[in-house]
């Protein structure tokens, strides 16, 4: 049976200082955005939704509004 390695405290410290490196600093948590920031990034899409959602629906009124005319013309031609 092969013995484990024994670690030394100088092993260990590489191994934290390893781990560390991927942190997060002070300076990279600056900027990212603030939760009142994304709550009022979400209230700014959810009014961009319900405008274009208003918009669509103009666009299938004005379709139907076409289609209408056409019918009429088509009565009124008889």
């Amino acid at each position: 049976m092969k013995m484990p390695k024994k670690v030394t405290t100088e092993d260990l410290a590489r191994m934290m200082a390893k781990g560390f490196e991927e942190t997060a600093t002070k300076d990279d948590l600056k900027t990212l955005a603030t939760k009142a920031e994304l709550v009022l990034i979400k209230q700014d899409l959810e009014e961009i939704k319900l405008k274009f959602d208003h918009v669509a629906h103009k666009f299938e009124i004005k379709a139907l509004e076409k289609r209408v005319e056409i019918l009429e013309h088509k009565i009124r031609a008889r």
